[in-house]
């Protein structure tokens, strides 16, 4: 049974103070849960509650929008991630797994945003400026998993943190087919693959 210590925190609301903010927090809902595409400007505006002048003057296009979203969640994604991999140390591999925890807890929740830049890069296409983004975020994330692999001791942590990504990946696509298993399931493989890249 997980403890409130060994729970990942749940993706945090924005705090929606000033007009900016209050934009995002809609954009960060509303983005999440029926994709870009699907959310128009004037929607935004109107979720928000603000003036159509004082929405472009924060935002001069939709895109821009999205790109503040994007950020938030990496933001609060790697935070959260890290407070999880502070509790466990980086020594002996269990940082990289505990990312599939965190990952399970936020399916439980129906965090919807945890497949984001997945999603915005599916959704607009890898050569899209927003798709572009996603995919820098996406690499930042693999980018990091390497230098826990490394941490640990593991035979190449590029290769590594490439499978493991695959795996992340591959979990979001299954919660979202409704598998309640998914991260647990991924954790399961990662662990076999780290057993096979210890040196």
């Amino acid at each position: 049974m997980q403890t409130p210590e060994s729970r990942a925190e749940e993706p945090k609301r924005l705090a929606a103070d000033g007009p900016r903010e209050k934009i995002v927090a809609v954009a960060y809902e509303l983005f999440a849960r029926r994709g870009i595409r699907d959310v128009g400007v004037d929607e935004l505006i109107r979720a928000s509650g603000v003036a159509k002048a004082t929405f472009y003057r924060h935002f001069p296009s939709k895109d821009d929008v999205v790109l503040a979203f994007l950020e938030q969640w990496y933001l609060e994604r790697t935070a959260a991630i890290q407070e999880a991999i502070a509790r466990h140390g980086t020594s002996d591999g269990a940082a990289v797994l505990t990312i599939f925890d965190v990952f399970d807890d936020w399916f439980r929740q129906g965090a919807a945003q945890v497949g984001s830049f997945l999603h915005v890069m599916m959704e607009m296409g890898p050569e899209h400026p927003l798709g572009k983004v996603s995919i820098e975020y996406l690499d930042k994330t693999r980018q990091e998993i390497a230098e826990l692999a490394e941490s640990a001791g593991l035979d190449n942590p590029d290769d590594f943190a490439w499978s493991i990504h695959i795996l992340l990946k591959g979990a979001i696509v299954a919660a979202a087919e409704g598998d309640p298993h998914a991260a647990a399931r991924a954790k399961a493989m990662a662990a076999l693959l780290m057993d096979s890249r210890r040196s």
